[in-house]
């Protein structure tokens, strides 16, 4: 393709003109047949515009580009504005006269926020798609270990994010542990596991960075792409207004930056108290100001302080916010006004800690800041004059005496020095600007081309923490997630994904959740409250707590960390009920009294409303946890777990029997509250759980399928997802459709057809419940259900069954590696047989015993087997290509399958 198509293409897509890095980088994609592993590009040049560049490369090379890119960002990332530049390039797709058939449409999702995972990725993986994602959210479904994601669908997450996928890391010199990990899967993948060539592509990694780290892994940092010789060589005078896409290349590393330092004395609150005196100044300028400063005791010191000296707007911004009001924020007029082409207005104050540095495309008009890591400050200088069009003055203040316990005070010396070696100011000849330093982007990366500095950049940067490294022992006990429970040799992952640092303080996260109230109750032994707890953690699985949901904060920092605050809600509710979640998902029930004794780094606390804790003013949550009292006409800001929704609307509900039924939603769950020992009870209280599953939108989905026509659906949809993503006759792909069209052969049993509330076997099976052509609808008999598992039965089936079978006579056809596919694709289509099934479910009435302990016994030698022979992502990812078969079967059932 040439560059002028490439143009027209990205200009249709984007809405503006490509940058000659842009072009560049397309270029040498395409040449190349790959992306380069690292792009070092200035703050503000437009790195999110990869994603454009994948999607038409993607266009015209789909066997070398791989069909999902997923965006990751670090979790301080508190504004989610990829996601908003995505869907305006799928708006735009239309607008492409030349698009090709394999890119008719582009699926976006969000592993993060209040619109958190639509399942638009993972419901046809032959689209292409975009998911844009926190190193937490994508790093821990990478290691089968998905943060809020139960145990059945967590292969499938590490299946469709490990494969077919460039990783594009955004800000990955704040997250080198990270990185280091994202090599490591893809060399685990690429050159490590012994599998066969896959007729798919496997993972790809990509960086971006604005600075960049010198010792990354595998010296990738030596061939790092990044900005055209021209761009680099701005002239002395740029044109204004500028006229040609490197016009505003130019302006933006070359932007008015007039930075100054500051310092003051060592008395307690003295660089608050001056950082808020410089930022009152701008009240009457009509200006917007950004204020950073390193911890929440500064970022309140400097609100007080300023409080004191303006009427002026002050708006707060924290990694410690809970989700829902981190979302509501961008909404805000007062924040808006930090966006680009926003209307001028009277001064408005933004004062942030390290979340403002990173994946926030605001541009402030001047900063006051204290000192801080030379990346960090590079982050925060970014945020001011952005895109070159103003005149910015930037006062960093700090301390005469750096405080020697911090662990940071090294590289903030290290970056006083290195700002001080900035070129002067041209600005300005008056006395208040001749001390200025020129903070440019241009001067901030000159200084790496120089040799006469105090210290090397590196010495400056916030130290590397202690990476952990992975191995082939730790991917494979990830990989089984059929054990649910603590398994020695697995640890948690967290630490695999930050790595373990002194300056970074454990974290514990808050939610609160009306159901730890409603379901409160004493245990009679240890058994009870175990029994009790695999419920709770069950339920969980059903109804997971959402990024909105959730705050997190220091676990054990003095006076003002999670546990103090903890202690002192104990103090006057101790005898609440909690719950505490872990890291692996297991919930724990105990009393709030006894909950500051327990393990509760990485773990979640979820408070019944009625503990308080959640800081709320005028009536209004603010999303930080303060310990204060419970008010209770202020119930509905505690638990805000139904306000999980995404562009249709909400996604889940919780409603008292008797209160409407939530439209366009299933049952999920239903709860029974009654005394069975007080015979003067009144009627028993229902709690129902609706969900609003995706593919709840098209209402034939709603009705009952019948098992047969079911079954056909799903071969179909397997056909037609593996004919887009390799030759739909080889082996692999046959295993596949055969899969599929046998997946649910287990539910033809009569125990089981009456648990999913139908009494019309054996003349009619059912595939799933529903509602009926003039009969009742089938409903779930919960009380009939035992252990079976039916697809544990549809492998018997298959395996045991004969040539009068059209499945099974397909089945007999195939080599026996390609027939151990099939069944491992079958036995693990609802997360069982990684890798066994449990003791308790190995078994079916239809097929005697020993066949089912036979059965039992091959699953896990199967399992490895194949795992060796595919990979551990290449394997849960055909897993996936049958899941998805089935949903798609359901959501869009045929005909046939319709009740008559």
């Amino acid at each position: 393709m040439d560059n002028l198509r490439f143009q027209a293409r990205f200009r249709a897509l984007t809405g503006y003109n490509p940058f000659p890095w842009q072009i560049e980088l397309f270029a040498t994609c395409v040449a190349k047949r790959e992306f380069p592993q690292s792009c070092n590009l200035a703050t503000g040049l437009g790195k999110t515009s990869v994603i454009a560049i994948w999607l038409i490369a993607l266009m015209d090379h789909p066997e070398s580009v791989p069909r999902r890119l997923v965006y990751v960002v670090n979790r301080r990332t508190v504004v989610d504005q990829t996601t908003d530049e995505v869907m305006n390039i799928r708006a735009n797709l239309s607008n492409l006269e030349d698009r090709p058939n394999n890119v008719r449409e582009l699926k976006i999702s969000t592993l993060r926020g209040q619109f958190a995972d639509n399942q638009e990725w993972s419901a046809d993986p032959s689209c292409p798609a975009v998911i844009c994602g926190t190193v937490d959210m994508i790093g821990s479904r990478l290691l089968f270990n998905g943060y809020g994601v139960g145990f059945k669908a967590r292969p499938l997450h590490a299946g469709f994010l490990g494969q077919d996928v460039l990783v594009v890391h955004d800000e990955a010199h704040l997250e080198p542990a990270f990185q280091d990990l994202l090599i490591a899967i893809k060399k685990a993948q690429w050159e490590d596991e012994r599998s066969q060539p896959m007729p798919w592509r496997k993972l790809r990694v990509m960086e971006l960075t604005a600075t960049s780290r010198q010792n990354g892994a595998e010296g990738q940092k030596k061939n790092s792409f990044g900005l055209t010789d021209e761009e680099k060589d701005p002239p002395e005078v740029i044109p204004d207004p500028p006229t040609e896409p490197i016009h505003l290349v130019w302006r933006r590393l070359t932007a008015k930056k007039c930075l100054d330092l500051h310092v003051v004395g060592t008395e307690k609150g003295a660089v608050a108290k001056r950082i808020a005196d410089f930022a009152a100044d701008y009240q009457d300028k009509q200006n917007t100001v950004l204020i950073f400063v390193r911890t929440l005791e500064d970022v309140e010191a400097v609100q007080k302080e300023l409080e004191k000296k303006t009427t002026c707007k002050i708006i707060l911004l924290t990694g410690t916010m809970r989700g829902k009001e981190r979302d509501e924020l961008v909404h805000q007029q007062s924040f808006k006004r930090f966006l680009k082409d926003s209307t001028p207005g009277e001064t408005v104050y933004l004062i942030c800690t390290s979340a403002g540095e990173v994946g926030i495309d605001i541009s402030a008009d001047h900063m006051v800041c204290d000192l801080s890591p030379f990346d960090s400050m590079v982050q925060r200088l970014g945020r001011v004059n952005r895109y070159g069009d103003g005149n910015a003055t930037i006062d960093v203040v700090y301390s005469a005496a750096f405080d020697e316990k911090d662990k940071l005070s090294p590289v903030r010396k290290k970056t006083l020095e290195l700002l001080k070696q900035l070129p002067p100011s041209r600005e300005g000849e008056d006395e208040s600007t001749t001390r200025r330093r020129n903070a440019s982007p241009k001067a901030l990366g000159d200084l790496r081309q120089r040799t006469d500095l105090p210290c090397k950049i590196e010495e400056a940067l916030t130290p590397v923490p202690t990476i952990l490294p992975v191995t082939d022992i730790l991917f494979d006990a990830w990989a089984l997630t059929t054990i649910r429970g603590k398994l020695p040799g697995r640890p948690a992952v967290e630490p695999y994904l930050h790595g373990i640092s002194e300056w970074q303080p454990p974290e514990t996260y808050v939610a609160w959740r009306q159901e730890v109230w409603e379901l409160r109750r004493e245990f009679t032994d240890e058994e009870d409250q175990e029994q009790f707890q695999e419920f709770v953690t069950e339920l969980l699985e059903d109804y997971p707590l959402k990024p909105h949901e959730l705050l997190r904060d220091s676990t054990c920092r003095k006076n003002s960390g999670i546990r103090d605050k903890l202690v002192r809600l104990a103090e006057k509710h101790g005898d609440l009920p909690v719950w505490i979640q872990d890291a692996n998902g297991t919930v724990s029930v105990t009393l709030l009294s006894k909950v500051a004794d327990l393990p509760l780094v990485n773990c979640t606390v979820i408070l019944p409303p009625e503990a308080g804790g959640l800081k709320v003013t005028d009536g209004r949550s603010t999303g930080l946890f303060d310990g204060s009292d419970y008010v209770p006409e202020h119930r509905n800001n505690y638990d805000v777990a139904d306000l999980w929704e995404d562009d249709k609307g909400p996604l889940r509900k919780r409603i008292w029997q008797g209160d409407n039924k939530p439209t366009g939603m299933t049952l999920e769950r239903e709860i029974r509250f009654e005394d069975l020992e007080d015979e003067d009870a009144g009627p028993p209280k229902v709690w129902r759980w609706f969900v609003r599953k995706p593919e709840a939108a098209n209402e034939r989905s709603k009705e009952a399928h019948k098992l047969q026509p079911h079954l056909d659906d799903a071969k179909g949809c397997a056909t037609h997802i593996v004919g887009r993503l390799f030759e739909a006759e080889s082996d692999i792909a046959k295993a596949v459709i055969l899969a599929a069209w046998c997946h649910d052969l287990g539910k033809n049993r009569e125990r089981w057809q009456r648990s999913l509330g139908s009494d019309y076997y054996p003349d009619e099976v059912y595939a799933k419940s529903g509602s009926l052509n003039g009969r009742p609808p089938l409903r779930p008999r919960d009380f009939l259900r035992d252990h079976y598992r039916h697809e544990f039965g549809s492998v018997l089936d298959l395996a045991l069954g004969d040539e009068s079978q059209p499945h099974y006579g397909e089945f007999i056809k195939m080599s026996p590696e390609m027939q151990d596919l099939v069944l491992h694709l079958i036995a693990a289509h609802h997360g069982r047989a990684r890798p066994h099934f449990p003791v308790e479910e190995a078994f079916d009435h239809k097929h005697k015993e020993p066949a089912a302990k036979e059965l039992a016994i091959e699953v896990p030698q199967r399992f490895a087997r194949l795992q060796r022979k595919y990979g551990r992502w290449g394997l849960a990812y055909l897993e996936s290509l049958v899941r998805a078969a089935d949903y798609i079967a359901s959501a869009n059932p045929n005909t046939a399958g319709k009740e008559e």
